[in-house]
């Protein structure tokens, strides 16, 4: 365990967008905002107008053609940086004067949202879209490649920045597999003959694909660091690799990454151990290539290694290496890829969540989630898919997400039945819900459609760690200005008492803070319980919100309590909890 990362790409047919259009619209957005300030209370309608403008900005730099504009035009990032200098005084002016108003609470609400939608665009265009275009160009010492490995990189970049956010859940290796097809060096290459010998597949190893494609794979692996120092390495080995550089300086290159940051359960940590893993034998009988990285444990996997007649080597100890070895043995067996997976993975105990690509199919990725403690989620970006274990690796590319579920039974009418899906991801279709095939672990289909699309509530903004060495400390630092934009509007000074000494605030909630059912619900006791949850510091913040509301309904018979929110979710959830209110605290920022 314990994050997994993927990216699949196919060709662009968007334009690239001409700079003058991306400013143009960016400065829409800006003046539309500037337009705003000026002590009343903004217009709703005109903060999303703003934001409209910013966001589309966003979505012309997005994707590929977005990464060229900015690769060809090397003014264009500082021109980008300019038109949003004056961005910072002019929100701070709009939130003083939604501080200072003390009107309908609804148009408060809806101006606070449009706030928020704003500064989410502005820094997405920023940081994320100029930031990826900085860590492309890290990526590119070794040689220029063409605007086809440029489109390659920007996956490598994006898996890369993904791993930065993955690896506060755990750090000690990490690692990134790299198939690039459509490259035109030759198997026989001295260059890559230099790099097939390594059975254990450490970093710098290179694999050929049943294809022609090359799987280059770096990896990392350290007890003791930094967030941050495993990408640094992990950057630093794919920017010097001669050989990547001459694959992705081909006209039509195409490429995929699959990746991976480990928090060691089970095997030393070391980079025979550092996932991908792949199927290569100990005993040197030649198997289909297959690599995987998995979250969780195979509880089981020193049993099928047996039964199996795996042949593993005594450097690489992870229950991982079983998903690749036995994958590699039904396909031997002529079982179809898909099919050969879904046999691999049936057979595991525990709760896992798989990634695994297979040396036929370059272009394709298996995916499998069973059990209630892992999680994977299937971006739906443009011409890509992004696949992340969390969905904070998924959000930099877009947030519209297809969610596997580990637990519902394949068939609902029936407990019985198998629990747990397995995806195979199509890249010529990459982006698009027709790219997905999903089946349950016993093999029926479970088609995908738009109601298995989601939208992240969270962005880049709110996950960023900045300079601070820890996310926790990061929340802990940002935990004033958050209970001050949360207050917004909502704890009211009255007319003529200033800053509020004499004691004379007052709440103002609108309907959708607090609407006219829940607190009838409150007034007439249907609501018997209120759970107050949240995670990390948000959990700690609930213990103070559920002991303030204890006290103002001492005497009421309402039951207050805080609790982290996998304890409610793990042990707390009843067949009817129409009595309990739940309050969720989030570490959401919200300015």
């Amino acid at each position: 365990m314990c994050g997994i990362i993927a990216v699949l790409r196919r060709p662009s047919t968007r334009e690239v967008p001409a700079s003058d259009e991306v400013l143009a619209t960016l400065v829409a957005g800006v003046d539309r905002l500037r337009g705003l300030t000026g002590g009343s209370l903004p217009d709703a309608r005109a903060l999303a107008e703003a934001a409209d403008a910013i966001e589309e900005a966003d979505r012309l730099l997005g994707g590929a053609p977005g990464l060229l504009a900015l690769t060809r035009d090397p003014a264009l990032a500082g021109r980008i940086e300019a038109a949003l200098t004056d961005v910072p005084a002019l929100v701070a002016d709009v939130e003083a004067a939604l501080e200072d108003h003390d009107g309908d609470a609804a148009d408060v609400e809806a101006a606070n949202a449009g706030l928020v939608r704003l500064r989410d665009a502005v820094w997405a265009v920023g940081r994320d879209r100029l930031g990826t275009r900085a860590g492309v160009a890290t990526l590119t010492v070794s040689g220029t490649p063409s605007d086809a490995g440029l489109a390659v990189l920007l996956s490598v970049q994006q898996a890369l920045s993904a791993i930065d956010r993955l690896e506060v859940r755990g750090r000690d290796s990490a690692g990134l597999q790299v198939t690039v097809w459509n490259h035109g060096i030759t198997a026989d290459d001295p260059a890559v003959a230099a790099r097939l010998a390594d059975p254990l597949h450490r970093s710098g190893s290179i694999r050929v694909l049943d294809t022609g494609a090359l799987a280059f794979v770096v990896k990392v692996a350290a007890e003791i660091g930094e967030l941050g120092d495993n990408t640094a390495a992990l950057r630093a080995a794919l920017a010097g690799d001669d050989l990547l550089a001459r694959a992705l300086a081909a006209p039509d290159v195409e490429g995929s990454v699959l990746g991976h940051t480990r928090w060691a359960s089970v095997g030393l940590i070391s980079e025979p151990n550092a996932h991908p893993v792949d199927s290569t034998r100990a005993d040197g009988v030649t198997v289909p290539l297959v690599t995987a990285v998995q979250n969780g444990d195979v509880d089981n996997h020193a049993d099928l290694v047996v039964a199996e007649g795996l042949s593993v080597g005594p450097e690489i100890t992870p229950d991982a290496k079983v998903v690749p070895a036995l994958c590699a043995a039904h396909l031997a067996a002529g079982h179809e890829r898909m099919e050969a997976f879904r046999r691999t993975v049936s057979v595991f105990e525990g709760s896992l969540a798989i990634g695994a690509a297979t040396g036929d199919a370059p272009d394709r990725l298996l995916l499998a989630l069973r059990g209630s403690g892992q999680g994977l989620y299937v971006g739906l970006a443009e011409d890509a898919f992004v696949v992340a274990s969390e969905p904070y690796g998924v959000v930099e590319l877009t947030a519209d997400f297809v969610r596997m579920d580990g637990e519902t039974p394949a068939d609902p009418d029936d407990p019985g039945a198998s629990r747990g899906q397995i995806v195979e991801l199509d890249g010529t279709r990459a982006g698009t819900l027709a790219g997905i095939a999903r089946r349950s672990y016993d093999g029926r289909d479970l088609p995908v459609d738009d109601d298995d699309v989601a939208r992240a509530e969270i962005t880049t903004r709110d996950i960023d760690r900045g300079d601070h060495p820890h996310y926790l400390l990061k929340e802990i630092g940002e935990s004033p200005e958050s209970v001050r934009a949360t207050l917004r509007g909502r704890l009211v000074a009255p007319t003529g008492t200033g800053d509020g000494a004499d004691g004379g605030w007052r709440v103002r909630l609108g309907d959708a803070s607090l609407g006219p059912d829940l607190r009838d619900a409150l007034a007439d006791r249907t609501i018997r319980r209120i759970l107050v949850i949240g995670q990390g510091t948000a959990a700690v913040a609930g213990d103070s919100v559920a002991d303030s509301l204890a006290a103002e309904l001492a005497g009421t018979g309402i039951w207050v309590e805080a609790l982290p929110a996998t304890e409610l979710s793990g042990f707390g959830l009843a067949a009817d909890m129409s009595d309990v209110l739940a309050v969720a605290i989030s570490a959401r920022r919200v300015r």
